[in-house]
């Protein structure tokens, strides 16, 4: 646990001392989508999409389980929120009163570390964001909210050969994995993680492949980009 806790720490260290000088040595401009959200079932390879949209829009990566342990530490979030400046600051506030309202939270402990955890990611924008319902964080007007799907018989044979184990307990693994996703979201964001309307796209990565999926993608984000160019 401890070396847990260390690792998230220099991670969070890493990236605030990158928000930090990256300006100063070389400014990136923030796009008007700087945010991709990755939503996904269980064995999709989800994973490995969000990291080619983030090699192939040079954005910063985050995964759950990042997010996850920063949102588990007031002292993390505590760091990052102190890497925005004032107007960063209000502009987070903003954001984070305004998700409280559209999804009528109440907002635990945990959630607000969350909350604030996701929302300075996507303050200083450029990232690709995996799970945590970042999606229902972020403001959609500024974030690409991406969802990969695929049939159940798929996602359990690529589980089954990425872990090495038998194609009954890669099912029992989606399930039991896939059904924690959808009561994280329930209990938090009091939404149905699986609803098309939550989403800017769906994708179904039995019927298009990791590369296919990736270019689509940012080919899209481009496009949308562009037209604010």
């Amino acid at each position: 646990m401890m070396a847990r806790r260390r690792s998230i720490e220099q991670i969070v260290d890493e990236q605030v001392r990158k928000w930090k000088f990256e300006p100063q040595e070389s400014p990136k401009p923030i796009a008007k989508i700087g945010m991709v959200t990755v939503s996904r079932e269980p064995g999709s390879g989800g994973k490995l999409i969000a990291k080619g949209i983030a090699e192939s829009l040079n954005f910063d990566l985050f995964h759950q389980e990042v997010i996850h342990a920063m949102a588990q530490s007031a002292q993390v979030s505590t760091c990052m929120v102190e890497s925005l400046d004032e107007k960063g600051l209000s502009m987070l506030e903003d954001w984070v009163a305004a998700a409280v309202n559209r999804h009528h939270l109440w907002p635990d402990e945990y959630l607000q570390h969350l909350l604030k955890v996701v929302g300075t990611i996507g303050k200083h924008g450029n990232a690709v964001l995996v799970g945590r319902g970042a999606n229902f964080i972020l403001p959609p007007e500024s974030t690409f909210r991406l969802r990969i799907i695929a049939p159940r018989k798929f996602r359990a044979q690529k589980v089954a050969d990425d872990f090495n184990i038998s194609l009954k307990m890669a099912e029992n693994r989606i399930l039991k994995t896939g059904s924690e996703r959808q009561a994280f979201i329930r209990k938090y964001f009091h939404a149905d993680i699986s609803a098309p309307h939550n989403y800017d796209l769906v994708i179904n990565a039995g019927t298009l492949s990791i590369k296919e999926s990736i270019e689509g993608v940012c080919s899209m984000i481009n496009l949308k980009n562009s037209s604010f160019s």
